[in-house]
């Protein structure tokens, strides 16, 4: 009997097009991140732009080439907050349908949410939950607290929050002026707010779990990596005075300072230092030191689906 195919996981995101396909026992063979933008200016239009769904479809056209040179016949194709917040996002799902050959999905928050957490917590014990875990994305940002995806008293909470909505309707200097990032830090405050109002249990978490492209590339700038590693910074630690440093630099400077860093990635360097504020948000309203950085996260999840 041969081996059971290969699986496929996109991830349509607001910043970030990702791709990861695995073997039928869930290992990966390939894992694929292009940054796409597609939610460029949907806040302010409430419309995905016809060049951001152009870049999307091109990439997604590339990681189908991908997934057939590993004969890859299953999958799941999500896509998130932009298309969620689009008045033509399921014109856009429909072409990513095409493209990939993949029945697409739109997710909910809620779904976001539990799928991101069922790959973050994957591989720890879950004795130590309960877990809050922080899946930053560019238009939304999911809070979830639990030991596990199957914890019957599951949190989960998307907040209309993420590194590149924030950048977009408050962070326009370059660098940012220090009104514009007074304003950042009461919008993510009053967000948070809200999100304890209606789950208290955030409170009660005894660690603190990141992941997504503004924590990965924290933990890559922390560590000085003059090239991505990922298996340095999956499990790396983040402290508060390391995240409350870097949110002070990477404010303070602009874009083209920032592309400089050592362990930056390409195509987030205009939007870091939003990410970074809602991440400094969270650890000091909830009161955590340290932030472990996950780099398993919904895609994990979905193969996890897929496979099981």
């Amino acid at each position: 009997m041969g081996a059971d195919p290969a699986v496929a996981a996109i991830d349509c995101g607001t910043n970030s097009t990702r791709l990861l396909v695995a073997d039928g026992r869930g290992r990966t063979l390939e894992r694929l991140m292009r940054i796409t933008r597609l939610g460029q200016g949907v806040d302010a239009t409430g419309v995905l732009a016809p060049d951001a769904v152009d870049r999307c479809l091109d990439v997604l056209t590339h990681f189908r080439r991908v997934m057939d040179r590993h004969g890859v016949t299953r999958g799941r194709l999500v896509a998130t907050s932009a298309a969620r917040d689009a008045a033509n996002g399921q014109e856009f799902l429909a072409a990513a349908g095409s493209a990939t050959g993949l029945d697409p999905e739109l997710l909910s928050g809620l779904d976001e949410g539990r799928l991101s957490l069922a790959g973050a917590v994957a591989d720890l014990d879950p004795a130590e939950g309960p877990f809050l875990v922080l899946d930053i994305g560019g238009g939304s940002t999911e809070l979830m607290a639990g030991t596990g995806p199957d914890d019957p008293e599951l949190a989960v909470t998307s907040l209309q929050l993420g590194c590149v909505r924030l950048t977009e309707r408050f962070l326009h200097g370059d660098p940012p002026a220090a009104h514009e990032r007074r304003a950042a830090e009461a919008e993510v405050a009053a967000r948070l707010e809200e999100a304890v109002a209606d789950h208290p249990r955030y409170r009660d978490a005894h660690r603190l779990v990141g992941l997504a492209g503004t924590v990965t590339t924290l933990a890559s700038l922390d560590l000085g990596m003059a090239e991505y590693d990922r298996d340095r910074v999956h499990h790396a630690v983040l402290t508060t005075e390391a995240v409350d440093a870097w949110c002070r630099a990477l404010l303070g400077e602009t874009r083209t300072a920032r592309m400089d860093r050592a362990g930056m990635v390409p195509g987030r360097e205009d939007v870091i230092a939003g990410g970074a504020m809602i991440l400094a948000g969270v650890m000091h309203r909830f009161g955590f030191d340290a932030c472990l950085v996950s780099e398993a996260d919904i895609l994990d999840g979905m193969v996890a689906g897929l496979v099981g």
